[in-house]
């Protein structure tokens, strides 16, 4: 999915905040070259040292091998395997133990029928599964929940009836129990059933529309990702149980229906219609998909001949061209990339009004929200445009890596999100150069992956899930930005070459299969002859990252410098780790003598070691990690760290290090190794930036510190600060494009304004009301880059007025994304009245169900409105829970309302609120805020002093 989920974001201004979704799940069916015996590590797989590779039998433990939700595999504690130690995650206890289906019993080909009600909400279906009994069995177990079984039959060379159908809510499954043993051999599985079409976004549900009409009316829509296909048809819904499918869908004859491959036949039947759809290649159920609705579309195809559609509401096809464009050169790009031809024979691409993802990469198939797949030339901004780009990139990446070859388990989704996030913004860079995409992948994935892993209560890129309420929480910046993060890192170390080929034979191998990680690692390594699967697996099986300490010694001769690095495990808190942690780092260094080339390239092993530099001399810079690809922190001393100021302020050390640079100083900030004061000073070498990516990362910083500051007393000394350090990039934009303007000038000037509009600056102020009061009079077209910025603006210096104005505009727009930006502007007011007014209007039927996190969070993000919308939060769980219950939006919510907090009493009352009240799926978020919190507390008790006195 985007966001995999792929990824729903988070707009603020021109930044773009992941409520990545990211996924990853599962109890880990352990496979490896090794004796059993190496694999000693607890809570996951480590590989042991080299001399041990490739010895001893595959030792594989059974799927349905019990492990409870709290990862308790019994392994020793503390033991160091090969080159790096272990991690012990601080998770809940085990509540329940989880078993995966037995594998007596595989299914080979469903033949299913859904006949949908659009008046009553409800669905009729049958099910005919081709299965194949591997064992004796007396009863025949699978998934289904939330579904009337009405009857059931086996027939082989006889028919067999169920004496009994047992289904289980709890553990999603029906059972049914026979009076006699099945003999192994090939049978037919006949099931009818009925069910309800839901409002929750997941299986079979209901989507609500205005119709051209004025009409309500509803579109019919399948997200069967992570396990809810079991709510639509019973199934074997576990990844690695992959089977083809006949599908028929029986609709009325003025609507679109949809599956993952073309219509082979259909039928009329009086009032309805009847299609059957050809037979889909192996796959697994979360990929099954259906759409059934009015749509409109728009189609190409491809160069190497694939019909590509783009489905949108009706009367707005015009606002798929662009969608359908990047789609079109993306599927023969991958073709050529990964030397694998797209398997089906169409592709098609449907924009959904309710959707809790950013998108889902159903094979031929792919849903989205509107705002991640539909362009309005007037109406989309730059980052809209670009985010939708990257979205269509990923989703179609994941046609190859996730649906030709899909992970064993839900352990492994990195292997899905992790790539499709990495190769999204390959293909995007292939189509789009001018947007500078890799030098934005730093700032929106590697630096979120970066914040979130540091903490005590992060994960490994691989972590061990067994129950399905376990699953979403692992959609997160780690299986996608992390698992992206090191995929480049990877891609820097064996070269795109050997990286392409490796590609090519790990999807060749595998296609029409499941794979673990190991699978992968082996093809890299046979085509790149480096040992792929030692150095990476210190990233993907090891929570967190390291920290490289840089100390220097100029030789005698004064024509070098010796470099001594250190590694260690980064804490957030700044606190000696408990073990000694090691990683297998590639290290890259560069010299002011020639900034755009590596001089050393080597991998750190040890804890220590001293690297010689030659030809610079005392008064040259070294960057350590050029470009920012390896995913670590650098620590300089400050006789080091200050060599760069004249690099930052002439521009001479390239965007990438500049970016990462300052970043790398705030991380030691935060973690207390340094003082906040210190890079306030140091901020002001960047008041002559002009690199949109670099502003971006110190916008980063700035909003950072605006959480940490919004309810002290040196608030409006910080304001001032930033008014001061934004001036000259401010002046030089203003409101105004200019001729020739580049794509990334758009996103700068979007950025500024945006940051602009929280600072109450009068002539910001002065120019974003004359600008909308000309909008609304039809005078001037204020343009979509600049709407958020001026829309924040006008609620923050207004009221009243204001508010209903801006409510008037957005009940007059028939455009999500020009929705979505005023729903999210309307928390920026101060006035505590119109916070309440933006809750209870966030409740209300105005707002889509998926929108209503967001509205709420935007009066979180608010220093104002913190405290208001955790209130509202906690008076409202028991609406929240039932609504949000299953999907990823709602540990979204819990991470934004609770995470800005900045006392221990606040930290204390959070946790007690949610010892009291369950919230399944969101409880490694909790623990990841309530940590967040306390390192806000001691960080503005420790600095709190010296900030003020700065700003007096």
């Amino acid at each position: 999915m985007s966001s995999g989920l792929s990824r729903v974001l988070w707009w603020t201004g021109s930044r773009r905040f992941a409520g990545s979704l990211l996924k990853n799940r599962c109890i880990r069916e352990i496979r490896t070259q090794v004796p059993l015996a190496a694999r000693c590590c607890r809570h996951r797989a480590i590989p042991p040292p080299r001399d041990l590779r490739g010895t001893g039998p595959v030792v594989r433990l059974r799927p349905s091998f019990i492990v409870s939700v709290g990862y308790r595999y019994g392994f020793h504690s503390g033991t160091v395997c090969g080159s790096f130690s272990t991690v012990d995650q601080k998770m809940p206890e085990a509540t329940k133990p989880f078993q995966r289906l037995p594998r007596t019993v595989k299914p080979v080909h469903y033949a299913l029928k859904l006949v949908p009600d659009f008046k009553t909400l409800t669905f009729k279906g049958s099910v005919s599964v081709h299965l194949e009994v591997l064992e004796s069995t007396d009863e025949i177990l699978l998934n289904a929940l939330e579904l009337n079984l009405e009857s059931a039959q086996l027939k082989g060379d006889k028919l067999f009836i169920p004496k009994e159908i047992q289904l289980s809510h709890s553990e999603e499954t029906a059972t049914f129990k026979f009076d006699t043993h099945i003999a192994p051999g090939s049978y037919t599985l006949d099931v009818t059933f009925n069910g309800d079409i839901n409002d929750k976004m997941k299986g079979l549900y209901r989507s609500k529309y205005v119709n051209e009409k004025g009409e309500v009316a509803y579109a019919f829509v399948t997200q069967f990702e992570a396990t809810d296909a079991r709510r639509c048809f019973p199934c074997w819904d576990e990844p690695a149980l992959k089977a083809t499918f006949d599908i028929s869908l029986v609709v009325p004859k003025d609507r679109v229906a949809l599956s993952n491959m073309p219509v082979k036949q259909q039928e009329s039947q009086g009032e309805l219609i009847k299609y059957n759809f050809e037979r889909t290649p192996i796959m697994s159920t979360y990929l099954v998909a259906a759409v059934i609705g009015e749509y409109d579309y728009v189609e190409d195809t491809s160069s190497d001949g694939v019909l590509v559609r783009v489905y949108t509401p009706k009367g707005k096809k015009e606002q798929g061209l662009f969608a359908l464009e990047v789609a079109s050169k993306v599927l023969p790009y991958y073709k050529e990339y990964f030397n694998i031809a797209y398997p089906l024979p169409k592709i098609d691409l449907i924009a959904i009004a309710d959707f809790s993802a950013g998108a889902m990469e159903n094979w031929g198939l792919v849903t989205y929200r509107e705002t991640a797949l539909l362009v309005d030339p007037q109406n989309t901004s730059a980052v809209s445009k670009q985010w939708i780009a990257l979205v269509v990139g990923h989703e179609l990446a994941h046609q190859w890596f996730g649906n030709l070859v899909t992970m064993e388990w839900w352990t492994h989704l990195w292997l899905n999100e992790g790539y499709a996030s990495f190769v999204e913004f390959l293909c995007v860079n292939y189509l789009f150069p001018e947007y500078d995409i890799w030098t934005q992948f730093v700032n929106d994935s590697y630096i979120r992956a970066l914040e979130l892993d540091s903490l005590n209560n992060s994960h490994p890129i691989e972590v061990p899930v067994g129950n399905p309420s376990e699953i979403d929480e692992i959609f997160d910046d780690i299986s996608y930005n992390k698992g992206a993060s090191v995929i480049r890192m990877l891609h820097h170390y064996i070269g795109d070459e050997d990286f392409r080929k490796g590609m090519h034979n790990y999807l060749t191998k595998h296609q029409y299969k499941n794979t673990f990680t190991e699978d992968l690692w082996e093809a890299l390594e046979e085509a790149s002859k480096k040992p792929v699967a030692e150095v990476m697996s210190s990233w993907t099986l090891q929570m967190g990252f390291p920290e490289v300490s840089v100390t220097s010694k100029s030789a005698a001769d004064g024509k070098g410098v010796t470099l001594m690095l250190t590694q260690s495990k980064f804490t957030a808190d700044g606190s000696p780790p408990p073990k000694d942690y090691r990683w297998m780092i590639p290290i890259s260094i560069s010299t002011s003598k020639n900034p755009q080339k590596e001089v050393v390239s080597t991998v750190l092993k040890e804890k220590n070691t001293e690297i010689f530099v030659p030809e610079v001399t005392d008064s040259d810079w070294i960057k350590v990690n050029p470009d920012t690809i390896g995913f670590y922190r650098t620590r300089y001393p400050p006789e080091l760290l200050e060599k760069f100021v004249p690099a930052i302020r002439d521009e001479t050390l390239p965007p990438l290090d500049r970016l990462g640079l300052i970043d790398d100083l705030f991380a030691m900030v935060k973690a207390g190794h340094t003082g906040t004061v210190e890079v306030l000073k140091f901020l002001r070498a960047f008041e002559d930036e002009t690199d949109y990516n670099v502003w971006s990362s110190v916008n980063n910083i700035l909003s950072r510190l605006s959480q940490l500051l919004g309810n002290t007393p040196y608030r409006e000394g910080y304001d001032n600060y930033q008014k001061q350090l934004l001036s000259k990039v401010y002046r030089r934009l203003g409101w105004n494009s200019r001729p020739n303007e580049t794509h990334l000038d758009t996103l700068l000037r979007s950025l500024i304004l945006g940051r602009m509009a929280l600072l109450n600056d009068e002539s910001t102020i002065k120019e974003a009301r004359t600008r909308l009061r000309e909008h609304l009079a039809g005078t001037r077209v204020l343009p979509a880059d600049l709407r958020s910025a001026c829309y924040k603006t006008v609620l923050r210096a207004g009221g009243d007025p204001e508010f209903f104005t801006l409510l008037r505009l957005y009940r007059s727009s028939d455009l999500h994304e020009e929705k979505d930006r005023i729903s999210r502007s309307f928390g920026a007011t101060t006035d505590e009245h119109l916070l309440t007014r933006v809750l209870e209007f966030a409740m209300s039927d105005e707002v889509r169900s998926q929108d209503r996190v967001f509205v709420i969070i935007s009066v979180s993000l608010n220093s104002s409105g913190r405290d208001l919308a955790w209130e509202f939060f906690k008076t409202n769980w028991s609406i929240l829970k039932e609504q949000f219950s299953g999907l990823f939006l709602l540990s979204r919510l819990v991470k934004f309302l609770t995470e800005n907090f900045t006392s221990e009493e606040r930290a204390a009352e959070i946790e007690t609120f949610f010892q009291e009240h369950s919230a399944p799926g969101t409880e490694r978020t909790v623990q990841q805020s309530l940590e967040t919190v306390r390192l806000n507390a001691k960080w503005l008790q420790r600095d709190g002093a010296a900030i003020a006195k700065y700003f007096s």
